[in-house]
């Protein structure tokens, strides 16, 4: 595992960008381009990211960026590829695609399907923000069982799609969750993505302070919680091998009790108001998931 001493120290995120104070995507971003040591064709759809990368004519990054429409981020990534493997130009950089969970959940998962159907030759990546967070905080595939939004202002009804499950059964040789919270998770993930042909896909929970209603010095304090809870868990499937990592790795070994999931959602607003019999819902189901987790990780 990387430490965060030995990650690289050149910047392709540059200072002065659009992002939101205390902002997960940043957080993640940073890692991701150092990861790719910024040899990169980025394609993103309209998002918060969109917004982060800078707005014509200027740019806060150092790479290569293409914006294009929201269902089409998968489509518009294999495309980038197809077009630098005519030119005989494949060899030279990666093709990122990195869009939030409402481009990746709902909007796009049927372009994701398709490449991950055909196995096209690129990263994608969901930043996980739990909501359409650009457009005004709207419930999404992602947003967890009792969040508030604009659109389920008394609180989501159901759990959040299992999107990396959806990818693992399309049968791609690389899946990967991990967290803006734990940077050295991300970059080494992205190294292993990176060094890896076909479809990779990685899912990155994003902490938010504008759509969570949380203060933003807490960012990584929370994502870190999310993780000790067992809501957010990080691991990583390569070639049908499932295996823990980092910070859940350590939790299952441990066999300690994980933080009860009550002090995560008692920390932000969007979950104000939650009865006891919904939070002990959540932490059920949180449970059966992690027991599943770990017991295949046990298997391997």
């Amino acid at each position: 595992m990387t430490c965060v001493t030995e990650l690289p120290t050149t910047e392709h995120l540059l200072s002065g960008n659009r992002a939101c104070a205390g902002c997960g995507i940043g957080i993640g971003l940073r890692a991701i381009t150092k990861a790719l040591d910024g040899r990169m064709v980025l394609v993103n759809p309209a998002s918060c990211l969109t917004v982060l990368g800078g707005m014509y004519p200027l740019a806060s990054l150092d790479i290569p960026w293409i914006n294009v429409a929201f269902p089409s981020t998968a489509a518009a990534a294999a495309g980038v590829r197809a077009g630098l493997r005519a030119m005989g130009r494949e060899g030279e950089m990666t093709v990122l695609a990195m869009a939030g969970d409402g481009g990746t959940a709902d909007i796009g998962i049927q372009a994701l399907s398709g490449a991950a159907e055909r196995d096209d030759d690129f990263i994608y990546v969901c930043y996980d923000n739990e909501a359409y967070m650009n457009t005004g905080t709207q419930r999404s595939g992602s947003t967890p069982h009792g969040a508030k939004t604009t659109t389920t202002w008394t609180g989501k009804r159901e759990n959040p799609k299992d999107v990396l499950a959806i990818m693992e059964a399309h049968r791609i040789g690389y899946v990967a969750s991990t967290s803006a919270a734990f940077p050295t998770d991300v970059y080494d993930k992205m190294v292993t993505a990176r060094d890896r042909r076909g479809l990779r896909y990685l899912h990155m929970n994003t902490p938010c302070p504008s759509g969570w209603s949380f203060d933003p010095k807490d960012s990584v304090r929370l994502g870190k919680l999310a993780v000790e809870t067992g809501l957010v868990v990080l691991f990583e499937i390569a070639d049908g091998v499932f295996r823990l990592t980092g910070r859940s790795a350590a939790l299952a070994k441990s066999g300690k009790p994980r933080t009860p999931v009550a002090e995560y959602l008692a920390s932000q607003g969007r979950f104000r108001g939650m009865s006891e019999a919904d939070v002990a819902e959540v932490q059920a189901w949180i449970d059966e998931r992690w027991g599943r987790y770990v017991a295949r990780n046990a298997g391997d």
